[in-house]
């Protein structure tokens, strides 16, 4: 566990521990269960209760789902999906899979027919671990399932099967922001990986006391590794609570019950929040992932929770490799913080080599939360680097020991020979009061190559002319970024993660002067 230091002295001092034996259901569950079994490891939030449920009673969940998995022939090496939202069931679920040396494939609830269908049939899924309304998604779609009601006794599980870091354990597939979703295939050393991000961007999680929740879903990184299997390995409770559409409301309720005192909040939850002038008493450390967030959002969040909200960053491939935190040094408004240590992050040129000014966001090989390979797609994995360095697909400025993000390779704008990246200006329009959210793009011009164009939603009973959010970004920004064209819509199109998808805007930006 990392303590409160200066981040020169964690670089200098850390290096990974990675035994010839791991086996992540050990460092979440089994190794606890041995030594403190009434230690609570899940607190699980519902309108109607909240329910403590200790590592003993996670040990004994996930030999019920082992013995049904058993049962249905599953051994090592094979995939077991899980689609399960927030519960103790959803961690038993993938426990269970890892004790056996099997990978698990975490599903999301919302997804619908060919969703469920593109990722059973790619992953040669024979078994998934869900409930009852899970068995009626599934059903016609070629899988046996484990649900709630198949779970018996306990008895007639194996030993744990012997893995060790590159062993495969947990194949996540991309949203799909950039194309077809991928499979990156992840190995038991994935959450020793994750550990000391997780931890930097909480102010050092594990202190006494500490409660950690996110209402992201468990089906994704953000929930599953940056949340959930953290707070097991370091014996924090974590709050397990259904939230299929977030809501300011729930949200303050979930964190009052479950004395929530670290939350992961992703960006479109933080800005529903500010919206609403929300206030949550009682946070610790409050970190957030996927987006940028500009000066404005994080001097709200120390006005709003009298904590610093520490950015992080990541991506299913390779996560949490870059983090602010301020117990241990001052944040840098539209930066996303230092190389978290253990990877060594950098922003490098064609030739591979880190450069001086814009560059592709890369990590180098050797990081532990690295992706084994894309499944089953060798040419794309080749892709994925360029020498010793895996690339983001992020632009981004390495400025010291500071890394701020300009945008995604396709989205960064090029205007009249300005390089623009979108992140900023959609930070600075969701300063204005009356903007909800936004997407901003590069359009096609004869005349400077592309424009910035926004996609704008207003709050619900405010009212904003185009004039307005052009001279409000020309007043705060450089006077060539200001977006020439504005459009005002109803809603975005949005990832099953709350994240702008902006190769949408930018082709209904390309056909409208087509039309």
């Amino acid at each position: 566990m990392l303590r409160p230091a200066a981040y020169d002295a964690l670089c200098k001092r850390f290096d990974w521990d990675l035994p010839t034996s791991l086996n992540m259901a050990h460092q979440v569950c089994d190794g606890w269960a041995a030594t403190e079994p009434d230690r609570i490891a899940i607190l699980e939030v519902t309108p109607e209760r909240m329910r403590r449920v200790t590592y003993g009673d996670l040990w004994y969940r996930s030999r019920q789902v082992e013995v049904a998995l058993i049962e249905r022939g599953v051994m090592k090496g094979d995939r077991v999906g899980v689609l399960l939202s927030q519960s103790p069931l959803c961690a038993a679920a993938h426990i269970a899979a890892w004790r056996l040396g099997a990978i698990s494939v975490p599903l999301f609830k919302l997804f619908r027919t060919d969703a469920l269908k593109s990722r059973i049939d790619d992953a040669g899924l024979g078994v998934v671990v869900t409930d009852l309304e899970g068995v009626v998604q599934l059903t016609g779609l070629g899988v046996a399932t484990v649900a709630r009601s198949d779970l018996g006794a306990s008895s007639g599980t194996r030993a744990i099967v012997e893995t060790g870091p590159e062993d495969a354990a947990v194949l996540m597939y991309t949203s799909g922001t950039t194309g077809s979703p991928k499979g990156a295939l992840h190995g038991h050393r994935m959450l020793t990986g994750h550990l000391p991000g997780v931890e930097m961007s909480h102010d050092f999680l594990g202190q006494d006391g500490d409660v950690i929740w996110t209402p992201a879903d468990w089906a994704w990184i953000g929930g599953l590794f940056d949340v959930l299997m953290p707070g097991l390995a370091l014996g924090v409770p974590v709050v397990a609570a259904r939230m299929p559409k977030f809501s300011v409301e729930e949200c303050a309720r979930i964190c009052r019950e479950g004395t929530v005192r670290n939350v992961f909040f992703p960006p479109t939850a933080l800005r529903m929040l500010k919206a609403a002038d929300a206030r949550i008493d009682g946070l610790r450390s409050i970190a957030s992932g996927g987006e940028p967030l500009g000066a404005e959002m994080l001097a709200w969040g120390r006005e709003a929770f009298g904590v610093t909200i520490n950015e992080f960053y990541g991506q299913t491939e390779c996560n949490m490799i870059v983090s602010s935190c301020g117990a241990s040094f001052d944040a840098v408004p539209g930066s996303m913080g230092r190389a978290v240590p253990g990877h060594q992050v950098s922003v490098i040129g064609p030739d591979g080599l880190p450069c001086e000014g814009e560059g592709d966001i890369a990590v180098r090989r050797g990081s532990a939360s690295m992706m084994l390979e894309y499944w089953r797609k060798p040419d794309a994995t080749a892709e994925k680097f360029r020498g010793d360095w895996m690339i983001t697909g992020d632009r981004g400025i390495k400025d010291g020991d500071t890394i701020t993000f300009l945008g995604r390779e396709d989205d960064v704008i090029t205007s009249a020979g300005y390089r623009i990246g979108p992140a900023e200006i959609e930070d600075c329009l969701l300063t204005h009061p009356a903007v909800a959210t936004c997407g901003v793009v590069g359009k096609p011009d004869a005349l400077r190559t592309e424009i910035v164009k926004a996609y704008v939603v207003l709050k619900e009973g405010v009212d904003a002319s185009v004039t307005d959010l052009q001279s409000w970004v020309k007043d705060r920004l450089a006077s060539y970024s200001y977006p020439r064209e504005i459009e005002f819509l109803t809603d975005l199109p949005m990832t099953v993660t709350g994240k702008v998808i902006r190769k949408e805007l930018k082709a209904r930006a390309a056909q409208e002067d087509k039309a």
